[in-house]
């Protein structure tokens, strides 16, 4: 166990655009990974335990080739320990729930080596206007303590922007949804020209690509990393269905239409790869009755659709972690992967539970760039 490190880091006044410093590509390599541990009674179900065995899983799969720290709250850490590998290093501190991705800090780099972190503002995707619970506080704070943890300074950002809702090429291109960065509850006051300023100065990115919509009933409100996947240089994953008659046809045919049309900053186009989606998959009765009821959080309700996708797998060094969401579907998806990663072990992990809590394997992941 490691306990939170007293290290002087400064909360920057600056801009990371300012200072030189730019979103590395998640399939760069990494020094770490951080998670956080699953606990929350009214978003998994059976006081989290079953989800505890995916984290475990998805810890198992990252530990063996990077290190990894997982932030856990003092009243968990006994059956985190029990439950994860020796390798992993816990950090003890609090959170409201377990999505690394989203209030975890996106790590910058520059061209000496140096890194910094970029401290989003978080409000549980949505406020009171769609947030998925009222006490996101300690969520907040989450991605200054890794920051602290790390040694590194520190921006903070004046957005409401989670981790899920940004993918980089890491050439000077990020991805984002309209439908996630403007939406109601985070910034659609601040309208689409200063959205775009204000993250392309805290990415360090010169060219925002939006889409229109992300995933169908994605709870997130259409975050990117359930649509699509930077996966390598001009390289993307897209989810997709053929099904015409499915909500998610209209949203995937329009992301691709705009991603066949546009360029890198070096003119360069995209090689998209289309990803199927599993399903249409569906919360169970079952599921449901496992999962506390709490005001002021969203419901879990049986028969809610579930926004399964498979690009939600997370990129560690030499391996991509694969969701398992449907046996129909599962062994097309890992084979898709595979194929266009040749120099990467697939490492499938069944990811239901995490889906069920309302993200996968990407969402509860947070890489460290080298």
């Amino acid at each position: 166990m490691t306990k939170l490190l007293d290290r002087t880091v400064d909360l920057l006044q600056s801009t990371p655009v300012e200072d030189n410093y730019w979103m590395p590509g998640e399939f760069e390599p990494h020094s770490g990974t951080w998670m956080l541990w699953p606990e929350r009674s009214d978003n998994w179900r059976k006081d989290a335990m079953p989800a505890e065995e995916s984290f475990a899983a998805v810890a198992e799969a990252i530990v063996s080739v990077e290190s990894l720290k997982i932030g856990v709250s003092a009243r968990k850490l006994a059956r985190a320990k029990s439950t994860l590998p020796s390798e992993v290093s816990l950090v003890v501190m609090e959170s409201n729930d377990a999505w690394m991705r989203d209030v975890g800090p996106t790590i910058l780099i520059n061209n000496k080596g140096s890194k910094r972190a970029v401290d989003w503002m978080f409000n549980a995707w949505g406020g009171v206007a769609h947030g998925l619970y009222q006490d996101w506080q300690a969520d907040d704070a989450v991605a200054a303590i890794v920051a602290k943890n790390e040694g590194m300074d520190r921006y903070r950002a004046p957005l409401v922007q989670e981790g899920g809702g940004i993918h980089s090429d890491g050439k000077g291109t990020i991805f984002v949804t309209e439908e996630c960065v403007l939406s109601n509850g985070r910034n659609a006051k601040l309208g689409y020209r200063l959205c775009e300023e204000i993250l392309k100065s805290y990415s360090g990115a010169s060219q925002v690509i939006w889409l229109p919509r992300g995933v169908y009933a994605d709870e997130t409100t259409g975050h990117i990393d359930n649509l699509l996947h930077v996966a390598g240089p001009n390289l993307i994953f897209l989810t997709w269905t053929d099904d015409p008659y499915d909500e998610q046809y209209v949203r995937s045919a329009r992301a691709l239409s705009i991603l066949d049309n546009t360029r890198d900053i070096n003119g360069n186009p995209f090689h998209i790869i289309k990803l199927p989606a599993p399903g249409p998959l569906h919360r169970t009765a079952y599921e449901a009755s496992g999962i506390a009821s709490r005001p002021g959080s969203k419901s879990r309700k049986a028969g809610d659709r579930l926004a399964g996708s498979y690009v939600n797998f997370y990129l560690a060094n030499g391996r991509a972690l694969v969701p398992l969401l449907d046996p129909r579907t599962d062994d097309n998806a890992c084979l898709i992967i595979a194929d266009a990663l040749p120099n990467r072990e697939i490492i499938p992990i069944p990811a239901r539970e995490i889906l069920i809590g309302g993200g996968n394997i990407h969402c509860i992941t947070q890489q460290i760039p080298l």
